[in-house]
């Protein structure tokens, strides 16, 4: 647990005394695959340092299909940002892809720490300014990059997805058709 909270919460303005805090807040739960963690119209009242699983957000389009919006794996932190801290109801719903063991912050614990250890908004403001990087660079490769581009992409940043996800879900993710993601895997394969 240790290990995994110092590199979740890296960041040097904490000192010992703040991460034993911190850590100390955390509580070690387990979600059963396929168990819904958040449902859409539910206010968020948490998030997740993922030790071990997958988790998927997902919506359902206009037309009521599923789609991934993203993954989370082992050492990335699972959060419905404006649900928690704008205390709205979600459009998302969370979902355990596997078996999974988390280290559950909730949100009354999270505010209290948030004014009493102050490296801790640095600290928040550094993750989330890189969650908003990576977004910007999500929406900007749907739309620069070819599906292959994005799927190979994904092979490499986040191996965990592509291995255990089921390809309905990365091909969702991806903007793209199973059959679109079968051709694209089988092109890739053949090309090894």
């Amino acid at each position: 647990m240790i290990h995994l909270l110092e590199k979740v919460y890296r960041h040097p303005d904490f000192t010992k005394p703040d991460l034993e805090i911190l850590f100390s807040r955390h509580t070690k739960i387990s979600f059963k695959k396929n168990e819904l963690i958040l449902r859409k119209g539910q206010t968020a009242n948490a998030y997740y340092i993922i030790e071990d699983g997958l988790i998927r957000s997902f919506v359902h389009d206009y037309q009521g299909n599923e789609i991934t919006t993203g993954f989370n794996g082992k050492g990335e932190i699972a959060i419905e940002v404006a649900s928690l801290f704008q205390r709205i109801p979600t459009m998302e719903n969370m979902q355990a892809l596997s078996d999974c063991v988390v280290w559950e912050m909730n949100f009354p614990a999270f505010q209290e720490l948030f004014h009493s250890i102050p490296p801790l908004s640095e600290w928040g403001r550094a993750w989330m300014a890189y969650q908003l990087y990576l977004t910007k660079k999500r929406t900007t490769d749907m739309i620069t990059e070819s599906a292959a581009e994005r799927y190979k992409n994904l092979m490499v940043e986040k191996p965990q997805i592509v291995r255990e996800a089921p390809l309905k879900y990365i091909a969702s993710f991806l903007g793209i058709t199973d059959t679109s993601l079968s051709r694209i895997r089988k092109e890739i394969i053949s090309q090894c």
